[in-house]
């Protein structure tokens, strides 16, 4: 085991509707803005627009939640109300000013290319849907952050981000099922979900539908089991022919009857024709 100390603490922060302000709307400004807008964060961003980078002009001119003043940072004013604060600027003296006004009003700052001056670092980010992975070398390498990351992406099996969909969709539909937070109910839960996690392929869970999902649950999870793909699409045949059946059977009872019927009705009107 390596010796603790020397990290960071690495946490998918909630930013949905909080205030994320932005000083600067140049190229590593507009990276900065991607990630909170994917976020859900509510964006102020203070630039003159001679300085925007065409990702960020597209980013002011698209339906996003962004509040833009074309000017420099105005001082601790524009502290007002928020959450989190991002400098992507070259004025290294106005970047330390604005990160000390931070740390007084207990704001998280980033500060880019100067690593003693952030509460937090951007590392490289592997995104498929609700999958997020972040690769950090606590702001000693960037660019190697960014090799590993594309040699960790190309491990990654494919279709993770549909089957982390679909399992979530399943998990919600669980918990409706089997309400209730803790004890006996919520260990039942989180063991029959890791059994089914292990137990069905990446592609498999992927393909997960409303209908299979319910049939996940009533054959699985109400018999305290886990039927493999197989054996539910088995059972699903099973009961459609079964439906088919019961349909089919009167039909051909009915159908034969009238068949008789006209038949007799036929032959009596030629016996009565006879001299």
């Amino acid at each position: 085991m390596s010796r603790l100390g020397g990290g960071s603490l690495l946490l998918a922060w909630q930013l949905k509707g909080k205030h994320v302000l932005i000083v600067g709307g140049g190229d590593v400004a507009s990276g900065r803005i991607e990630s909170v807008l994917a976020a859900d964060a509510r964006v102020t961003l203070i630039s003159p627009s001679s300085g925007l980078h065409t990702l960020t002009k597209s980013f002011l001119n698209g339906p996003y939640n962004i509040t833009y003043h074309d000017r420099l940072f105005g001082g601790i004013e524009d502290l007002a109300g928020v959450d989190l604060v991002l400098t992507a600027i070259d004025d290294v003296a106005q970047s330390r000013v604005i990160c000390a006004l931070c740390r007084e009003l207990k704001i998280p700052v980033n500060v880019a290319d100067i690593p003693e001056s952030c509460d937090f670092y951007f590392g490289s980010q592997i995104r498929d849907g609700p999958l997020q992975i972040m690769i950090s070398t606590n702001g000693n390498s960037p660019k190697l952050a960014n090799i590993i990351r594309k040699k960790v992406e190309q491990s990654l099996p494919e279709h993770a981000g549909d089957a982390i969909t679909r399992v979530g969709e399943l998990r919600v539909k669980l918990k409706e099922r089997a309400p209730g937070v803790g004890g006996a109910i919520g260990k039942r839960r989180m063991r029959w979900m890791i059994d089914v996690c292990t137990s069905w392929e990446m592609e498999e869970l992927a393909l997960l539908d409303d209908q299979m999902i319910r049939r996940l649950l009533d054959d699985g999870w109400e018999k305290n089991a886990v039927p493999s793909p197989g054996e539910l699409e088995a059972r699903s045949s099973r009961q459609a022919y079964d439906v088919k059946s019961n349909l089919t059977a009167p039909g051909i009872f009915v159908t034969t009857l009238g068949f008789v019927a006209g038949a007799t009705c036929a032959g009596l009107f030629l016996l009565a024709r006879r001299p």
